[in-house]
């Protein structure tokens, strides 16, 4: 057995569980693996392994779990934690992805998007948690992922001088357009880490996962994240319909709400760029740049806001189209 196989054992058998039969889930783009523990009477639960010596820590896990419990949200609930070997057992929220759900039954997919907005409402009415602030230089450095990655990647060079130009210019944009309270926000509130559990009542339907990474920052970020999302098409008409929704239902101002909406989309679109053209040319997961053609409509679709006009020209002619070949380049 490998070191980290014996370690996992004994973490299995200090908690109690040594005998359950486990088998592998669905990873995601991090450095985390995930199994599932079966017992002989059909208990099920979830060992996350989190190697730190790959840069993976579980303590903003725990912590943020722990904020969102306190809220009534369905995260799964910590049985026991070695944040030392980077280990944790959980409660096994299930298979009910909100992307199976839809897939297997199209006619749930309203229903689920908008408890997935309420569950929003709700924590946007709660105290904010301490945690890191998504401001506007941070934002702004963090799309610019989509410089040094992706259209690097596939020109072959960095551009830093043209890195630094998008940086400055796009702070700009978001000091002016993304302004108010903070709140909590996932940063990866999408339909493959949402789960859903009609068994429960009110916002608890919605089971949360893939939350270690949550900071506080504007109330349209985790709607952008839900409703334009890299992994599936969510229908036009649900997304119109859900940012109506979340607008009347919050009472915040529509126009600023729908500028920002708009201009986080496209800061968090370019991000997601960068993010996979990376995740294949640094870690071997090809498999993203798959994603990326639906990114990049999202990003064209949001610089047509006037928000983004001082940007939106240069943007189109810096980064390159996502065609076949540049794609290629990518892997």
């Amino acid at each position: 057995m490998t070191d980290r196989t014996e370690l996992i054992t004994t973490f299995l058998e200090q908690a109690g569980y040594g005998s359950w039969t486990r088998s592998p889930l669905a990873g995601d783009a991090s450095m985390r693996r995930y199994e599932r523990l079966s017992s002989a009477q059909g208990e099920t639960l979830v060992l996350m392994d989190a190697p730190p010596e790959k840069g993976e820590d579980i303590r903003p896990f725990v912590e943020v779990d722990s904020y969102l419990r306190a809220q009534g949200v369905s995260a799964p609930e910590i049985l026991a934690e070695d944040a030392e070997n980077g280990f944790l057992l959980t409660e096994d929220l299930g298979d009910a992805l909100f992307s199976t759900v839809i897939r297997d039954d199209p006619s749930q997919e309203m229903l689920l998007y908008r408890a997935a907005t309420d569950l929003l409402l709700a924590l946007h009415r709660a105290p904010v948690p301490d945690l890191a602030p998504l401001g506007p230089r941070v934002m702004a450095e963090m799309a610019s992922l989509v410089m040094t990655s992706y259209r690097a990647g596939i020109l072959g060079e960095e551009n830093e001088v043209l890195t630094h130009r998008f940086e400055d210019q796009f702070e700009d944009i978001l000091r002016h357009s993304v302004k108010g309270d903070m709140v909590f926000v996932h940063r990866d509130f999408h339909a493959q880490n949402l789960l859903w559990l009609p068994q429960r009542e009110g916002i608890a339907r919605v089971g949360v996962i893939d939350f270690q990474d949550a900071r506080t920052g504007h109330p349209a970020y985790d709607l952008v994240s839900l409703l334009q999302d890299a992994r599936r098409d969510v229908p036009a008409g649900v997304e119109m319909q859900m940012i109506d929704h979340y607008i009347e239902a919050s009472g915040v101002d529509a126009s600023g709400f729908r500028t920002a909406y708009a201009v986080i989309g496209v800061q968090r679109n370019l991000r997601i760029l960068g993010i996979f053209a990376r995740l294949s040319q640094e870690m071997g997961k090809p498999q993203y740049l798959e994603l990326i053609p639906r990114v990049w409509a999202h990003v064209m679709r949001g610089l047509e806001h006037p928000a983004l006009a001082t940007l939106s020209d240069w943007l189109r002619n810096e980064l390159p189209a996502p065609s076949a070949e540049n794609l290629d380049r990518l892997r």
